[in-house]
């Protein structure tokens, strides 16, 4: 239902001529879409789950000051720099957050015709336009056989080390820049191993702890702990996790 809503509205302005873009304060761009689904997940859920509360990229709401409760964590829209280009790998992003957990998490990129989704204890699965499918992680267990993605490298050298992902770079087998959901979404299929981001909000990744973890993987901020307020994030099949995260360090240290 949630999902639906987003997407009917998200088609709708892609690639619209009157598409309305402005600025936020971190200078990150923000479309009349965006708003405008945040608006209508956040009517949904008062009209059918008043009790809940509800943080989003756009309207607001601090997890931190909502410890012990039900949170809906919202990215209307994941990838927006995408998405007023024209380009279609652009996102709406779900999360339900029980008490610090998160229990649910929907990913829906309808321009892609692709859903990934994930309940505690009821695995992970998506959907391309053939039905609903159940996702895995890879089996690989090497870096010199993993491929690995980012999102933009410059962000590398301004809020952690270029060297350290370029470090993890020269380790793995290939890599690209899926960038933004998708290479999380990705880890969980099984299509890459890693994807790495020094720089990351809460409603970026809320929904990967669950999808991540019921497909096999893990997720975590770049220090190893499991949180989605850490700043950063690494996605793996967890095999090759705590490897990543030694190279990442090491090449911070230099």
């Amino acid at each position: 239902m949630l999902a639906a809503a987003a997407d009917s509205v998200t088609l709708d302005r892609f690639r619209a001529n009157d598409l309305a873009v402005d600025r936020k304060p971190d200078r990150t761009p923000v479309t009349d879409a965006d708003l405008a689904v945040e608006d209508a997940i956040r009517a949904l859920l008062a009209e059918h789950r008043p009790e809940d509360l509800v943080a989003g990229e756009e309207r607001g709401g601090d997890l931190d000051a909502l410890a012990g409760k039900r949170v809906w964590v919202i990215d209307p829209i994941d990838g927006t720099k995408g998405f007023l280009r024209g380009l279609p790998v652009w996102a709406t992003l779900i999360a339900l957050v029980d008490d610090g957990t998160v229990t649910s998490g929907m990913v829906s990129a309808p321009a892609l015709g692709r859903r990934w989704w994930a309940h505690t204890g009821s695995g992970a699965y998506t959907d391309d336009g053939h039905g609903p499918r159940p996702i895995a992680v890879s089996g690989v267990r090497s870096l010199s056989d993993a491929f690995l993605s980012t999102t933009n490298l410059a962000t590398w050298g301004e809020y952690h080390s270029r060297a350290a992902y370029e470090a993890l770079v020269d380790a793995c087998w290939e890599n690209r820049a899926f960038g933004d959901f998708w290479h999380h979404c990705l880890v969980a299929e099984g299509a890459i191993d890693l994807a790495a981001e020094p720089i990351v909000n809460p409603w970026d990744i809320a929904p990967f702890a669950i999808l991540l973890s019921e497909a096999g993987g893990q997720l975590t901020d770049l220090s190893g702990v499991a949180r989605l307020d850490g700043g950063n994030a690494l996605s793996s099949n967890g095999r090759l996790h705590a490897e990543a995260l030694t190279i990442l360090e090491a090449g911070r240290a230099h």
